[in-house]
Formats: C-alpha cells, structure tokens, sequence
C-alpha cells in the first residue's frame, strides 16, 4: 500500500505527535469530554494515549497492521479501565477524542508543508484499519475483566453487607475478607460520584468498597488519609461486630461536613457535636417549634439573619470573616446578629447559647429551601 510520498505523510504525522503541546492538549479535551474518565489521574491517560501514538506512528511507517506485542499492550489497557470501572463506551470515546485532535492537527499541517490531501487519505485509511483491530481486541480484553471484575463486586457487595451488620456475623466475613479481626477496622461513608476517591478506596491492597443504599461505603484496615475535594465520613477504629454502629457514625461524621461546607475525609470525633445535632430531628423540631414566633417577627428578614449567625458563628465570631463570606458590610452581620438575640432571646456569645444558635439558625435555613423546593 505504501506508495511515493508516504515517508513525507509518516515524518509529518511524527513531528505532529512529537509536539509538545499535543498530548496536553489531547488528555484535556478527553478529560473535558468524557465524564467517565474524568477522575483518572491525568499522567495515567496522557501514558496510554503517548504509547497508543507511537504503535501508530511505526505502524504506518512501515505499512501494517497491529503486531502481537501491540495488540497486548491494548489488552492490557481494556483490562485496566475495566478494573478501574471505565465503561467500554467511555474507553473508546476517549480513544475517538484523540485521534479527532490528532488528525484535525495532520490536515492542518499537511496543507501547509503542500502535501495532496489524497495521499494523507491513503494513510488516514492504513490507519483505520490499524485502529479497528486494536479496537476490537480492546472490547474483548475489557469484557472479559469487566465480568470478572463485576462477578469480583457482587461477592464483595455480600460480604460488605455482612460486614456492616455487625455482630458475629461480621467477624467471620472480615476472615473471609481477609481483613484483621483484630486491631480495629475503619468505615468510610461518601456520596457516590468523584471517581478518583472510589479508585483510590479500590486500589488500597486490602478493604472493601462498595455502593449500598446510595452511599460509597469502604471497609478498611487503615484510615485513610486526608484527601482534598469531596467530603466523606470516617468512624473507627472498631471490631468486626461494632461496623454496623460504626457505618451510623460516619454517616453522622458525613453530614455534619456537609451542613458546614467541610470536604476531605472528616473523623466522626472531629465533628461530635455537629453530628449528635444532625442526628436528633426530635430535638430539631422542639427548637424551632419553641422560637417559631421568632422567625415570624423577623419576616422577610429571617432568611438574611439566620445565614449572618450562623456564616459568624461557623468564623469564630469574626465579623469581618463573616461579612466577607456573605459580600455584606461588617456592621450588617453585627446588626443580624443582635436582631437574632432580640428576637430569640438565645445569647450567642454564651458556649450553650451559641450552639442553641447555629442549630437554630440551621434548622430554619434547611426548612425554608425545602419550602423554596416544593414551590
């Protein structure tokens, strides 16, 4: 198939892949693109995509298909997405993305050293069908771990369940598990959707990690350590037969971060009091039922005062840090803040009455965006 002027299309293509602004550019736009392979860790694309670029680039210097070597490193690639829990759709959109940037970069470049477009077309179809092999033994590789993989989950899902029930039936799924039955164990709670906190629980070498009741849920032998973005809840170190009370206490530890805006992993004991107030909705109601006069004299005013305690309370007592979270001027958070206690009779400078406050103050912002949802 090789013809005259194929090495000018070859030695074109390599100075275009050789660019250094090339693969950048390609992991971004898959990473934007793609919202499944979003949270892979960008050297971990822009590693496969750089080798992917240079089978290619050797296949059509030299005219031919995949070898054997290449067509393994491509299995090697469907089984590490599917370990990682990449969709096989995802994988190949991801694939399409970058070969869309490259091309669109040879045309551009081919036109301007005068190459015939009908000669970078020869090439483009050699590496068509270069690409359709590879794709197809990618798909095969990927299925076969992706149900070795979900068979792997679905025992993990059992025994995770077991786990979290606590009691003697705990401690023998943790045998089972291979984890320590003794020393303690950890229970992680997040909300289900950043990628790289699931992937990194997952490639832990021990623990199990899983989806339940719309939560991600690990079981670990060590805590974690602290990771920026998202929040999640830790409770620990427990026996086997206490993960069941110990998953409650993450829970708790999750969204009492959640109602401060806290991210990272959050120790339940770090936020004992926050979550002791999140998990008592009886008291809740006795506090706002008792100042619900309050929140009626206030009005209009009520929303506006409740976030000016509640961001001065959560600043230390700093007015200034408080105002500046809310873009008001000092003396309005100073204003809101006495109004509170006028109307309330709560004294938020005192230990007990600051926390009457901010629990207050909570209770009546979640109640009025349930309203502002329902209308």
């Amino acid at each position: 198939m090789r013809q005259e002027g194929w090495d000018s299309v070859v030695d074109l293509i390599e100075r275009v892949v050789g660019e250094d602004d090339l693969l950048p550019s390609v992991v971004t736009g898959v990473r934007t693109t793609v919202r499944e392979v979003a949270g892979l860790a960008p050297a971990d694309i822009a590693g496969h995509t750089r080798a992917l670029l240079a089978a290619a680039t050797r296949a059509l210097a030299a005219g031919r298909g995949p070898t054997e070597a290449e067509l393994s490193f491509v299995a090697e690639l469907g089984d590490t997405r599917a370990r990682q829990g990449v969709p096989i759709e995802a994988v190949l959109g991801a694939i399409h993305v970058s070969e869309r940037a490259i091309w669109s970069r040879a045309r551009e470049a081919a036109a301007e050293a005068g190459i015939e477009a009908r000669l970078l077309l020869d090439v483009r179809e050699l590496y068509d069908d270069w690409a359709e092999a590879v794709r197809a033994r990618l798909i095969r590789a990927h299925r076969a771990a992706d149900t070795g993989r979900r068979e792997a989950d679905d025992r993990n899902l059992t025994i995770l369940r077991r786990l979290l029930e606590g009691g003697s039936a705990a401690a023998l799924a943790a045998a089972e598990a291979g984890l320590p039955v003794t020393g303690g164990l950890w229970v992680l709670v997040a909300r289900p959707g950043d990628a790289g906190l699931e992937q990194a629980l997952r490639d832990r070498p021990q623990g199990l990690t899983g989806h339940l009741d719309g939560l991600l849920v690990g079981v670990l032998p060590q805590a974690p350590g602290t990771r920026a973005g998202v929040a999640a809840g830790l409770a620990g170190p427990a026996e086997p037969e206490e993960l069941g009370a110990a998953r409650r206490l993450a829970l708790c530890a999750l969204t009492a971060a959640e109602s401060t805006g806290r991210t990272g992993v959050v120790h339940v004991a770090d936020v004992a009091v926050l979550a002791a107030v999140a998990d008592r909705a009886d008291l809740s109601a006795v506090l706002t039922e008792r100042h619900r006069p309050a929140w009626a004299a206030l009005g209009s005013h009520a929303e506006p005062v409740a976030l000016a305690v509640r961001a001065w309370l959560e600043a230390g007592r700093e007015v200034a840090a408080a105002a500046e979270r809310l873009f008001v001027h000092p003396n309005t958070v100073r204003n809101r803040v006495q109004r509170f206690a006028e109307v309330t009779g709560i004294d938020p400078y005192d230990t007990f009455g600051a926390l009457n406050a901010w629990w207050l103050c909570r209770a009546w912002l979640v109640a009025a965006e349930g309203v502002e949802g329902a209308g």
